[in-house]
């Protein structure tokens, strides 16, 4: 076999199923478009079918693929454990799961309120382990199986206000390398992935345009980067390639935490 062969090979989804949460817009789009493009059938999640509808129709039509969609709100933990069950009776299997879904709601410490602390860890946090825990039963059964959370860099570090943010983004990190030692045994890796400054709805909508310049000047590249450039690092970690790789962090930030000052 030649050597570009070979390295399609290793990259080549062909015949695999992902659930990607969060996957109608921004970085779970990306994500979900490249593992299409790789040969994935999808199943993407999102609060609003106009949005999510549209998006699945899209991805089928460029990729090819299968793409399925289901509306559901997994800051809900009886909603995420529904799209885990519609998701396999609708493909019969779930072979990558991108937990990617997420939000922030930047408070100081002593302004956080009840409800904001508590949405923020179902969504970012408590999703992740309800969706996992639904999927990995039928991944064991095949000895296979790839999960990726979709961490920050704010869970290795942060800035004002984001208490409750870098907790879920550092726990999904912690909890990673927790289930890559209970799930290594049945051929499934998991690991995070932790974004920098990505340009999409979230931080775009919280951050003056003063804060968004000031952090791309903290990256070593000078800019914020497109959702699409995610799309390299999961493709490794959710194929053949990344095969040996778990219970880590890749970071994808353009340099900004290679700087100290």
């Amino acid at each position: 076999m030649a050597l570009g062969e070979r390295i399609q090979k290793l990259f080549d989804l062909s015949g695999r199923v992902a659930l990607v949460t969060g996957g109608s817009r921004g970085i779970g789009r990306a994500i979900a478009e490249g593992l299409a493009d790789a040969g994935a059938d999808l199943c993407i999640c999102a609060r609003k079918e106009e949005s999510l509808q549209n998006a699945a129709q899209q991805m089928a039509s460029q990729t090819g693929r299968r793409v399925e969609w289901i509306v559901a709100d997994v800051s809900r933990r009886e909603q995420a454990e529904s799209v885990a069950k519609e998701a396999l009776a609708r493909l019969g299997r779930v072979d990558i799961l991108i937990n990617n879904a997420g939000w922030n709601i930047p408070q100081a410490i002593d302004e956080i309120r009840d409800e904001d602390w508590d949405y923020l860890l179902e969504l970012n946090l408590t999703s992740v382990m309800a969706l996992t825990r639904a999927l990995v039963p039928q991944m064991k059964a095949r000895h296979w199986g790839r999960i990726i959370h979709i961490s920050s860099i704010m869970g290795l570090a942060s800035t004002p206000k984001r208490n409750a943010y870098s907790a879920t983004k550092g726990a999904l990190i912690a909890m990673a390398k927790a289930t890559a030692l209970d799930l290594g045994p049945f051929g499934i890796t998991v690991n995070c992935i932790a974004p920098g400054p990505i340009a999409t709805e979230m931080p775009m909508s919280i951050l003056s345009k003063d804060q968004q310049d000031a952090l791309a000047a903290r990256t070593a590249l000078g800019r914020w980067a497109d959702p699409e450039e995610l799309v390299g690092a999961a493709l490794l970690l959710a194929s053949e390639a990344g095969r040996y790789i778990t219970g880590t962090c890749i970071v994808v930030d353009g340099g900004a935490l290679a700087r100290i000052f």
